[in-house]
Formats: structure tokens, sequence, C-alpha cells
């Protein structure tokens, strides 16, 4: 495939033609939420980006009068297993089409007794244990450390709590989320290992997405569905009919999380840092760049001038 028709469909916004003040918000659903309920879709694109397609076709369109990109991350039909899933080409089409915002619902298996099954929580930090899973842009001659120590926008984060709690959603913000590498659920002695480091939620995709969120400059945060209490209960097993049974009422909850925030998050001032992740996190000197990484990367590295 040539490199024009590679990035033949790039955004408007990304490029300076758009003009509009209000913040595109990208939206990735997981288990369960695989359409977002509520959004005038005008059109589904097909996204090629230099690290493949995405996991499905984009649907861009309006939530309540909010530019919305809709990405379900395991493909239509749930498809992809969390190793098989193409991140980099899923955030990279997320930022490509503009989103600024990124919104990732995740299922999650609660590690401590306050976390109960129907719950919706938002993680601040992670514990990656997966394992050969390509979770950065960068490399080919091109090398970037972005800080990843506050792993979310905690901007973000608050607003959705606000959000939440106007709501009335059985809501929390923090916690440790371990992203295992599955796609077996974990093991009773893997369960109370997780707990003992202290970990509050096990899953399988979101560190490799807030990775490379933070790479792209996007404010992420991740909005975990608690479907169960994993298995370091003496009594309890993972049972995939049981997390289906839970799951229903917690997309809902979610989806009512999501069409209440996307108003106030598109036009909340930018007041993090995370819009400049990379303003000190490339390292190669930029003669020293290969012409055919520096075109690939522009889009995130271009305006450091490398």
């Amino acid at each position: 495939m040539q490199r024009e028709e590679l990035f033949s469909q790039r955004s408007p916004r990304l490029y300076g033609e758009y003009t509009s003040s209000m913040a595109l918000i990208g939206i990735l659903g997981g288990s369960g939420l695989y359409a977002m309920e509520g959004v005038a879709v005008r059109e589904r694109r097909v996204a090629r980006t230099p690290f493949g397609e995405s996991s499905a076709p984009l649907a861009l369109g309006t939530l309540d009068g909010v530019e919305v990109v809709f990405l379900p991350r395991h493909g239509e039909g749930h498809r992809l297993l969390p190793a098989e899933i193409n991140y980099r080409a899923n955030i990279w089409a997320l930022k490509d089409a503009g989103a600024e915002v990124l919104l990732s619902v995740s299922a999650v298996g609660s590690l401590q007794k306050r976390h109960a099954p129907g719950t919706l929580r938002m993680p601040d930090q992670f514990i990656d244990r997966t394992h050969g899973r390509q979770s950065s842009f960068f490399g080919e001659g091109l090398v970037a450390h972005a800080g990843f120590s506050e792993p979310t926008c905690a901007r973000v984060r608050r607003l959705l709590m606000d959000v939440g709690v106007a709501l009335a959603l059985p809501i929390e913000e923090g916690g440790t989320y371990l992203n295992m590498e599955g796609p077996q659920f974990s093991t009773r002695a893997e369960s109370r290992l997780h707990q003992a480091w202290g970990a509050d939620f096990v899953g399988m995709t979101q560190a490799t997405e807030a990775k490379l969120a933070r790479e792209a400059e996007l404010c992420f945060a991740c909005i975990a569905l608690v479907t169960d209490y994993d298995a370091w209960k003496d009594d309890e097993a993972v049972e995939t009919r049981d997390v289906l049974a839970v799951m229903a009422a917690n997309v809902a909850k979610a989806e009512a999380l999501l069409k209440a925030s996307v108003q106030t998050l598109s036009v909340a001032p930018r007041t993090c840092v995370c819009g400049s992740a990379l303003a000190h996190a490339l390292l190669t000197r930029p003669e020293a760049v290969p012409e055919g990484t520096r075109t690939k990367l522009r889009p995130l590295i271009g305006k450091y001038g490398s």
C-alpha cells in the first residue's frame, strides 16, 4: 500500500482545517459495549494507519450535539482476543480522526470487596503484566520515553466523577488496574497474588491503551465496569455467563455517564499536560531520525520539529 493511500482519509481537525473550539471525544467500547446508544452516526470509516487497520470501522457522529468517534476494540461481533487487538492502529485512528479526549470503557474483575459487581470505577494507576504487545509508536530509529507516573488524566476523571455523582451512579475515582495477558481468567493463586500487591481491578486491555494514548497526547480515562470478584474468594469462580449477566446493567450505566459527560468534556479547558506529553520525551537527535520514521510519525512529532 502506498503512503498516500494510508493517509488519504486524514481528519481535517488534526491538520488545522477544523475551526470548532469543542474537543472531539473518542470512545473505545469493550466487552458489552459494541455500539454507542444515542450516537447519530453520519459516517463509518475504515481506518487504515501506518500500523495496519483498526479493529473495526470508526463511527463518526454526534451524541447530544457533541462530536464523537466510537470504536469497538474487539471488533464487530467481538472477534479479537485482547492480545490480538491492534492497539496502535486503534489509538492512531482515533487520534487521526481528531480526538483529544479518549474515554475507554472496560469490563473488570474486582480484587477488593469494596468494589462490588455492578459498580463503575475510574482507575488512576496500572500494573502491566502483559508480554509481547506493541505498546509504543516509537522505535525504528526514533527513541521516546514519555512520562507515565500518572497514566490517566486527572482532569477528565474528576469531570466524569462529578457527572456520575450528579446521576447517583455507583461510581468511585481511583484504584489500581492490573493488566493481565489473558485470554483465560485468573487462577485463584494469581488473583490472590494480585490482591496482595494492592491491585483493585484486573482486566486485559487498559494499560496498553493508556500507554499509547499518552504517546498520542490524548487525555485518557478508563471507565471500568465491575462484573465479578475475580477468583480470590473461596466460594466464587469467574464464569462468562455470570459476567455477561452483570454486564448489561453496567453498560447502561456507562452509556448514561458518557451521554451526560460529553458536553462538559468537549468545552472544558485543557489545563492538563496530556497534550504536551512528548515535549521532553524525544531523545534521538532530529538529524539522526530515518526519513521513513519521521514521515510515518509526523502527526505525533511534527509540532516538535522532529
